[in-house]
């Protein structure tokens, strides 16, 4: 099969061939059909995650169709179309059975703790746990996002979060992950502030249901912004992004007895104002994805029409672009969700070549 490939952290991928990926017994090989361009691949391509072995394929955002089923597997077969959460159960260990697979003991991760999903096919683990059906009519490039983006968003606003509507909700980083914070927030009745360095994100936020947007790069104070805006400070404020920066300015533009969840990775611990933390009784908590039982209330919403992930999506590219396309989220993170189609022909310069060839 065809593939994206990295030798050395941090220097240029390449598409490759490399062997096809075989069903575990427990689990299936899935026909990518669409792949969701994340800044957490960004990381792994750095060095920042200790599970990665080289050389390695990255891409753990996926929708695609069943290519093969392994001999345990009892719920799905070749031909379904299907998604999968980007933190893959187990299904018996002690999180497992509180129901809580997102943070399961023995959790594996395509493109992290084995190749992913920027390739022609990949392999899922555990599919009777993890596998969820998409429904006929969702797009294959809306339905890779739900795995990783949307539902971390989902959870983390929602479940973790506990967000209630007349709410102030600030978000912080408004790539794919925030601006689906923004959209699931807004449709909860929450008042939304985004936070960003980039009009073009900050003007998505604006549509995507955000009554104020804060440029982090024209004030001096970005916590003391967002609490003028609401009043005395959010009630939940999400870091989106994943940098020290972002953390403590989230935590920092909280009222008292707020809530803070980290959402985006860290490549290093931040610097918690702890202080404040204790004097005001702020809430910090972690969101981690979200597992695949959890999805038919996101997708009910979605199906309905309340909830348009879909329109996160604002560039669709080949895998020949997908090298490049990964090496400049480190520049520029980008607005909304680029997807990668691994069938979809890729442009050829004047003398017939791919640019990647």
């Amino acid at each position: 099969m065809r593939a994206v490939v990295y030798e050395r952290f941090g220097e240029p991928a390449q598409v490759r061939r490399v062997p096809d990926p075989v069903a575990a017994p427990h689990g299936v090989v899935v026909r990518v059909a669409a792949t969701g361009l994340c800044r957490s691949d960004w990381h792994g391509w750095k060095g920042h995650d200790p599970d990665i072995v080289l050389p390695h394929v990255p891409g753990h955002e996926l929708a695609g169709v069943v290519e093969e089923a392994g001999a345990e597997v009892r719920g799905w077969r070749a031909g379904d179309r299907v998604t999968v959460p980007f933190v893959c159960a187990c299904g018996s260990c002690a999180a497992c059975a509180a129901g809580d697979q997102q943070v399961c003991e023995r959790q594996t991760q395509p493109g992290f703790t084995h190749w992913g999903s920027f390739a022609e096919y990949v392999a899922l683990d555990h599919a009777d746990v993890n596998l969820v059906a998409v429904p006929d009519g969702m797009a294959f490039g809306t339905a890779a996002g739900l795995g990783c983006r949307f539902a971390t968003a989902f959870r983390a606003v929602v479940q973790q979060g506990r967000v209630a509507a007349g709410e102030w909700v600030a978000v912080h980083g408004c790539g794919g992950v925030g601006l689906s914070a923004v959209m699931i927030a807004a449709a909860a009745g929450a008042r939304v502030v985004a936070v960003d360095v980039t009009p073009g994100a900050l003007e998505l936020a604006r549509r995507f249901g955000a009554v104020a947007a804060v440029d982090a790069t024209a004030v001096d104070d970005v916590p003391g912004a967002v609490r003028e805006l609401t009043g005395g400070g959010a009630h939940l404020s999400l870091d989106a992004l994943g940098s020290a920066v972002t953390s403590a300015a989230s935590v920092r533009g909280l009222r008292r007895r707020g809530r803070h969840v980290q959402v985006g990775l860290l490549p290093q611990d931040p610097v918690v104002p702890m202080g404040q933390v204790l004097a005001w009784e702020l809430e910090l908590i972690g969101s981690h994805g979200m597992a695949a039982h959890a999805y038919p209330g996101m997708l009910e919403l979605v199906l309905a029409g309340a909830l348009r992930p879909d329109l996160l999506v604002t560039s669709t590219i080949p895998l020949e672009e997908a090298p490049r396309a990964l090496a400049s989220m480190g520049r520029a993170p980008g607005a909304g969700v680029t997807v990668i189609e691994p069938g979809r022909a890729p442009l050829l310069d004047e003398r017939g070549r791919s640019p990647e060839a």
